[in-house]
């Protein structure tokens, strides 16, 4: 049966009908998207398809064990404190975020290790510790790093870039910065040392990138990092969507779990809102896509004829690697391990190699580098008495590939090489203390977040896939579409999402000229 939208939920008791704006996804960037919408006046619905909020932000709880799904890294911790300004709030009123010290520690089959802090001189004795050659390259490197960051995130990151002069007037920039050359390459001009040079330039994998691909404009995360810090937000990133939905509804929004766009309505070029996959229309004056850019106008817009974002160039776009994640919990072992921090990088014997076959070839190699997150050191709340929560994290093909991995074959062979080398390199006699045990494969992210291809982040943030180049914030396909989120600008990370919202503020019109057109 067909059931249409209560208009009366577009209005106050008493007042006029307030335009209204449906987001689609609640993720932080359509739950950051619905925060802004309500400070501007919108009467906001977000819907989504998980039954909690947070998207790739979500947790799950097993015997005792939340595991935090996605993001663990808070950087930048202002563009929440903005966004929550934005809605007369105080973030830490909402949010209690803990800087971490140190960041987290590289190690290397050698035996060798780095240890990421904040501290300028710390860095520098650990840089030299590492390769006494290296301590001015090292400055340089983080002094084109600032310079990136000022005009890679304060300025492009913050503003649309949707208009073609855009592009134009800032070429001159991007050459001088020579943006043409990647984070990899950038790096090993300023230093010498191969493992110096991996530890400065494997950030991009963070957000879905090839470092010896990708702009060296993503050299910035090392100044975030120098600069900002680095964070967890105690309860996880679960904890920070859920004080984010609480905002919305104070406003006067609402965030329904558990329900599926099937398609974004469009008549005389207009969106007007959306068909739920039960038969449900929820008619809207702005349509916000939260959902990955791929599937909002491949599958999303599928009825309606596209001019850039069609079939066959999104084909053509290179997608962010998968992701193999084993979430596991272990009894007694809170004691143990006591080298082990909040964040740990355990690299394999190869990193350009293993980088090609992940990217290019498209081949589950046999070697592989993890990120082992270790929440229960720093948030106790995560575990059962004594004992730890962990996710290891590993790089993997994505599912576009011409012979993509069978997963429902291989996750549990995966699985184990995973947890071996984590016995041999970082947590030996892990087996013994195993309780839960949970793996999310590319074709869970395919599943369960319509990621295209099941990649970990969307389209891949190489230069021609980046700011113009990058599906827009404001969608050339229908009027009142719009895009945030990872795979529009400015691009995937926690302060890119978040930085995708704001943009959307500065873009989409005021509610009172909707309701009075």
């Amino acid at each position: 049966m067909l059931t249409r939208f209560d208009p009366a939920f577009l209005s106050d008791s008493g007042a006029s009908p307030r335009a209204h704006a449906v987001v689609i996804g609640a993720g932080l960037g359509g739950l950051a998207s619905a925060m802004r919408l309500g400070a501007m006046g919108y009467r906001v619905t977000v819907l989504d398809r998980l039954d909690v909020p947070g998207g790739r932000g979500s947790a799950v709880v097993k015997g005792g064990h939340r595991f935090d799904l996605g993001p663990t890294i808070v950087t930048v911790p202002q563009v929440f404190r903005e966004l929550w300004a934005a809605c007369g709030r105080q973030f830490e009123d909402d949010v209690d975020l803990r800087p971490l010290d140190p960041f987290y520690e590289i190690r290397w089959p050698d035996g060798s290790c780095f240890t990421m802090r904040q501290d300028r001189s710390e860095m520098e004795a650990e840089v030299a510790r590492l390769s006494p050659g290296d301590v001015d390259g090292y400055r340089k490197f983080l002094a084109g790093a600032e310079t990136r960051y000022w005009f890679g995130f304060e300025d492009l990151g913050r503003r649309s870039m949707h208009r073609l002069g855009d592009l134009v007037r800032v070429l001159p920039t991007f050459a001088k910065l020579r943006a043409d050359r990647s984070v990899h390459g950038y790096a090993a001009r300023c230093v010498k040392d191969e493992r110096l040079r991996m530890a400065l330039s494997f950030h991009p994998l963070f957000i879905g990138g090839d470092p010896f691909h990708v702009t060296s404009m993503y050299a910035l995360v090392s100044h975030l990092e120098a600069e900002f810090g680095v964070h967890y937000a105690m309860g996880g990133v679960s904890a920070m969507a859920q004080a984010m939905v609480r905002v919305i509804e104070e406003q006067g929004g609402r965030v329904r779990q558990e329900v599926e766009v099937d398609e974004i309505r469009v008549a005389d070029g207009r969106a007007r809102g959306v068909t739920l996959t039960g038969g449900e229309v929820i008619p809207a004056n702005i349509v916000v896509s939260n959902a990955d850019a791929g599937h909002t106008y491949d599958r999303l817009l599928r009825g309606h004829k596209r001019r850039r974002w069609t079939g066959a160039r999104l084909k053509r776009s290179r997608w962010s690697m998968g992701l193999f994640v084993w979430y596991f919990g272990t009894r007694g072992t809170r004691e143990k391990w006591s080298d082990v921090g909040h964040h740990t990088i355990l690299n394999g014997p190869r990193y350009r190699g293993l980088v090609k076959d992940i990217f290019l070839k498209g081949r589950l190699a046999k070697d592989m580098s993890l990120y082992v997150h270790r929440p229960s050191v720093t948030d106790p709340s995560v575990a059962p008495d004594g004992g730890d929560t962990f996710y290891a994290l590993s790089p993997v093909p994505h599912l576009g590939h011409d012979e993509p991995v069978d997963w429902n074959k291989m996750a549990e062979t995966y699985r184990a090489r995973v947890q071996s080398v984590l016995e041999r390199d970082l947590l030996p006699g892990l087996g013994e203390h195993l309780t839960e045990s949970l793996v999310y494969t590319p074709e869970t992210f395919r599943d369960r977040y319509l990621s295209p291809h099941g990649s970990g982040f969307s389209i891949e943030p190489r230069i021609l896939q980046s700011a113009w180049f990058r599906p827009h914030n404001i969608s050339e396909e229908a009027e009142g579409l719009f895009l945030v989120g990872a795979g529009t600008h400015p691009g995937a990370g926690l302060p890119g999402v978040i930085g995708s919202a704001e943009v959307l503020a500065q873009l989409v019109p005021l509610p009172q000229t909707l309701v009075q057109s």
